[in-house]
């Protein structure tokens, strides 16, 4: 039994760390590893190699590995269990001793300052993470997997930080994401909003390059689900496409980007049905955030207050901007989305903590006084796109995201990591100050991308006409 901890201590390491340990730790490590390769010999199979190759139509991920939670852990046990599944997946890692904060960043809003932190977060990651953006498992539980969610939202970060700084290797990275899946999905039969949104990345170097095969799985894949029939509301035994709040990032911006590729607007009319689905299932006219999903409708925090998830309401808020990003000019729902935009930015600013940032459950603090870095990410990335963008009063929200920049700033390592991100999961629950997953980097680029902006730096990309 003593050797457990070992396991999980060695599990919840990256490359990265591995590199960093001195020689006698690195002695420890391999007498673990042996033991491991032993406890573990299922795990034989898993595929070392780049995926060169990989079919373009992926089969449907196996039912123990999907990737959109239902439910929150309810035992300690469990949420400990979660966190090693998320670090063996390489999704990022949560060590003990992360080393010092970093002490070279400015919080100054100039072009300068805000680059030197992206850079500092964007170039660990590539460095620690990079490597894996390409791997697959090939053993029939599929523990890794550079397609899923995660990394498709890490993926946006890269896409928004390689034009903002600019940066040329960034985008490489991306480039050979997509040749190294052959532009696929994980699912190509009905893909969920999960499945589909490592195409955001796919379509918008679609829009730079003009190469069919960029999105010569994407399209076909939408095209299908259009032809399937819906799920409407209240239909007995089925949930709606985007059940969940999460699927507003996801989704959205998929259905737009393929619009601004092809100019076919019967991809902004799904889009502004099934949104509208989510809106009246999940929406809070009285709080103006969305619940997770269904299935937390009702239910409160230990103050008494309605529960609602930090890093679910930053999807959203992440999803409006980048749908309104590309969504035309003449389209009828489009007012809609700016004033959710302005509502639940009003609603954010309101409850932003005194060090600027948000937490996991966002209307009880007291039970969650740690900040959380992925929401706030979004959050941050929302507001600062709709200062841009003339939907939301700079004189209003420059300081709330200007002050939330500088939280997040007290969150990044000496070495680059940008600590306190939440775990995969669907609710507020607790993680380590080291906790850093890829997601929540994606979210920091796309923030620092806005901010830069907002410093004076390039315009705004504009919405397509």
């Amino acid at each position: 039994m003593a050797l457990l901890p070992c396991i999980r201590h060695l599990f919840a390491l990256n490359p990265y760390e591995v590199f960093r340990m001195s020689v006698r730790r690195k002695l420890e490590a391999l007498a673990i590893a042996a033991a491991v390769s032993t406890f573990g010999a299922t795990r034989q199979a898993i595929s070392q190699a780049p995926a060169s190759t990989p079919a373009a139509t992926a089969p449907a991920a196996p039912s123990q590995l999907n990737d959109t939670p239902v439910a929150p852990p309810s035992t300690e046990e469990m949420r400990i269990k979660g966190i090693e599944r998320d670090n063996m997946r390489m999704f990022g890692s949560s060590p003990d001793d992360p080393g010092p904060l970093a002490t070279d960043l400015s919080p100054a809003i100039t072009t300068k300052a805000v680059d030197v932190a992206m850079r500092k977060v964007a170039d660990w990651e590539l460095a620690t993470l990079g490597p894996w953006f390409t791997k697959v498992d090939n053993a029939p539980n599929r523990l890794w997997d550079g397609r899923i969610w995660t990394w498709s939202a890490l993926y946006t970060g890269y896409m928004a930080a390689a034009e903002t700084l600019p940066e040329p290797k960034y985008r490489q990275a991306m480039e050979d994401v997509g040749k190294a899946y052959n532009w696929g999905l994980r699912n190509t039969h009905h893909p969920n909003g999960d499945d589909m949104s490592i195409a955001q990345m796919y379509l918008e170097l679609y829009l730079q390059d003009k190469k069919p095969e960029q999105i010569a799985v994407i399209k076909p894949a939408l095209d299908q689900i259009l032809a399937d029939p819906r799920v409407e509301l209240n239909t007995p035994g089925k949930r709606i496409e985007w059940w969940w709040c999460d699927a507003l990032y996801m989704a959205p911006p998929t259905w737009v980007r393929m619009y601004a590729a092809t100019g076919d607007k019967k991809y902004v009319q799904y889009l502004d049905e099934e949104w509208a689905k989510t809106y009246q299932l999940l929406w809070d006219k009285d709080a103006h955030l969305y619940w997770r999903d269904a299935s937390y409708i009702g239910k409160t925090e230990k103050n008494g207050q309605k529960l609602f998830w930090g890093r679910g309401n930053g999807w959203v808020m992440g999803g409006l901007a980048r749908t309104l990003q590309y969504l035309p000019k003449d389209d009828p729902k489009r007012s809609f989305y700016e004033t959710q935009l302005r509502e639940m930015s009003a609603a954010l600013a309101k409850i932003q903590g005194p060090d600027g940032l948000w937490r996991s459950g966002l209307l009880d603090a007291a039970a969650y006084p740690q900040p959380e870095l992925s929401g706030s990410a979004f959050i941050t990335f929302g507001m600062a796109w709709g200062i841009n963008n003339g939907i939301l009063d700079a004189k209003t929200y420059k300081p709330v995201v200007s002050k939330a920049w500088d939280g997040m700033l007290k969150h990044i390592y000496a070495d680059g990591r940008l600590g306190d991100i939440q775990q995969t999961g669907a609710a507020p629950t607790t993680f380590k100050p080291s906790a850093s997953y890829n997601y929540g980097v994606g979210g920091f680029l796309l923030a620092g991308s806005e901010m830069h902006k907002l410093a004076g730096g390039k315009p705004a990309k504009k919405s397509a006409k």
